[in-house]
């Protein structure tokens, strides 16, 4: 069964950092495109990060930009996201999601799998 688990959150002070990870079974996540939401309290969902299959290339929200970094681990079958110089405003639950077609970020097809998210507080 294809699934997607991701764990690292918790609660941190501004300007900290921290590293979320989602960690896939039931496929190579390795051979997928994958992208990492957030969706704060009361607002939409929002596209933070994503990395090609094959850890080709990656694109970042420009709210991110400089601050967050996508990664593979590819014998672990795991992306990560490092966050660091955390604000206020990236208080959110964080999702990892896989692309089944495709295989850069920018190929327009779905998101179509989604883990269950794991929530970042960074308290202001």
């Amino acid at each position: 069964q294809l699934q997607l688990v991701e764990s690292g959150g918790g609660l941190v002070e501004t300007g900290g950092s921290l590293r979320l990870s989602c960690e896939g079974s039931g496929f190579n996540l390795h051979n997928y495109v994958i992208g990492w939401f957030r969706q704060a309290p009361g607002k939409e969902p929002e596209g933070v990060a994503c990395i090609n299959s094959g850890g080709g290339g990656a694109d970042y929200a420009d709210s991110v930009k400089g601050r967050f970094t996508i990664s593979r681990d590819s014998a672990k079958n795991t992306v990560y996201l490092q966050m660091n110089s955390l604000k206020s405003e990236d208080t959110a639950v964080y999702s990892c999601s896989m692309k089944t077609l495709g295989s850069t970020c920018k190929d327009p097809y779905d998101f179509d799998y989604w883990g269950k998210g794991t929530r970042v507080t960074v308290p202001s």
